[in-house]
């Protein structure tokens, strides 16, 4: 009987010795609490709790998503806007900002959405429609910053926000969507227009090239036959002087006879007619020049 007692005692303070493990995740911290009390703060792997005495509180410290939820803004410009962002944000893991995640707010998860939502109330609603929706780095920016700090004493860490989307009434996105594609038909007629002037431009260059060619052939040509003029005239120069030379050789220490040759060249190039004997010298000389054999006078018998 006391063997079975002692056995029942035994048991049951096994049982009692393991409802008071707790494992820790890599992902996890621990807050241990004695009595109500904040006793220790617990790492991740193994820990021991006092049963009915301690309790253990987990925090994840992974990165989380909150969607902030549609809700209708009225922008600067008085139209009635659908917002929807997201808020990424972790605990971070240390002891301290464990403590204030559980310590320093109620259910930070409710905190920081609404807190997301009135901070973009206040943003979007000083800017136009237009504005806001160009301006969404700069509205992500500034929702960043107040929730960063914000959120800060509750050891929250705001990683990143994003604004999801700015959606305008149906009648004035109908009327933006008119605008873009009047914008984007616009954009099109400037560059056909464009490629018109430069397609013209290059036939213009290209009808310029060619006259220029044309030109420069003309030019090549008129020098050619320059040349070939000045050839000519030098092959004349060279046959008048082997004429003179020869005209000069016949007449070498017989001036009186140069004389009169150069009377009839005179009167031949001025169409002047004298009469010259055909049995002087001179006729002698001119048929010699000029290659033709004199006619011999019948009536003198030669």
């Amino acid at each position: 009987m006391v063997n079975y007692i002692l056995l029942v005692i035994f048991g049951i303070f096994f049982v009692l010795l393991l409802s008071g493990v707790r494992i820790v995740r890599p992902i996890e911290r621990g807050l241990i609490e004695r009595l109500g009390k904040y006793h220790s703060f617990a790492e991740p792997g193994f820990s021991w709790l006092i049963p009915f005495v301690d309790r253990m509180v987990r925090i994840n410290i992974t990165e989380y998503m909150i969607d902030v939820e549609k809700q209708e803004i009225i922008t600067k410009d008085k139209l009635n806007a659908q917002v929807d962002a997201q808020v990424y944000y972790k605990v971070k893991n240390d002891e301290s900002s464990v403590k204030n995640s559980q310590y320093e707010v109620n259910d930070y998860e409710y905190q920081i959405v609404n807190l997301a939502r009135t901070t973009l109330r206040n943003i979007i609603g000083g800017m136009d429609l237009n504005d806001a929706n160009v301006g969404r780095d700069k509205i992500n920016r500034q929702l960043m910053d107040v929730l960063t700090k914000e959120t800060k004493k509750w050891g929250i860490e705001v990683v990143r926000t994003e604004l999801k989307e700015i959606n305008p009434p149906k009648d004035v996105q109908n009327t933006m969507n008119q605008v873009v594609i009047a914008k984007n038909e616009k954009l099109s007629a400037i560059d056909f227009a464009v490629a018109t002037e430069t397609k013209a431009d290059g036939e213009k260059k290209a009808k310029i090239k060619e006259a220029e060619g044309i030109s420069r052939n003309i030019e090549l040509k008129a020098e050619g036959e320059a040349k070939a003029i000045k050839m000519l005239a030098i092959a004349d120069a060279e046959r008048i002087k082997v004429v003179n030379e020869s005209i000069k050789k016949h007449f070498t220490g017989n001036a009186q006879l140069y004389k009169k040759l150069e009377t009839v060249e005179r009167s031949l190039s001025e169409n002047t007619k004298y009469v010259i004997d055909p049995n002087s010298n001179i006729t002698n000389v001119i048929s010699d020049i000029a290659g033709v054999t004199p006619i011999k006078n019948n009536k003198g018998g030669k």
